[in-house]
């Protein structure tokens, strides 16, 4: 039976620092910092750093089966020409992974999200998703 109260996981004191420099890099190419919750320690945890990886390549480093956060740090080409390097947060959340592992990360999205300070927080429930157009709709809606 699954208890209602949600588990909110604290972030590891490394992923914070790890996050806090992530938002004033100043490198110009796509890069992601893929986060998990580590279960035993109730903390969400670095899994992987990649620099310079397209959505495409992104998609195919989270698992299918089991949640994943991941801080998305994107070359976007408006419209006008102009270009900006929004930082994405995407909750992976497939369909089928354990509902345990759901709450967990359901539980802790919003306070790593706080910890982060990032406004565009987005959703996916198939990493299928996860593609240079379905982003780019995405961050058509900010301005």
């Amino acid at each position: 039976m699954l208890s209602d109260s949600l588990v909110v996981c604290e972030v590891d004191p490394e992923l914070k620092e790890k996050l806090r420099k992530f938002r004033f890099r100043k490198e110009t190419d796509n890069a992601a910092i893929i986060m998990k919750v580590d279960k035993d320690r109730q903390m969400v945890v670095l899994e992987e750093e990649f620099q310079n990886i397209s959505p495409e390549e992104l998609k195919t480093e989270l698992p299918e089966r089991q949640p994943r956060f991941v801080v998305y740090s994107y070359k976007y080409v408006h419209e006008d020409g102009r270009v900006s390097y929004p930082l994405c947060f995407i909750f992976s959340s497939p369909v089928g992974c354990k509902p345990e592992q759901q709450m967990m990360y359901a539980g802790s999205k919003n306070r790593l999200v706080q910890t982060a300070e990032l406004t565009k927080v987005f959703e996916i429930r198939t990493t299928e998703d996860l593609t240079e157009a379905w982003l780019q709709e995405k961050l058509s809606f900010f301005r």
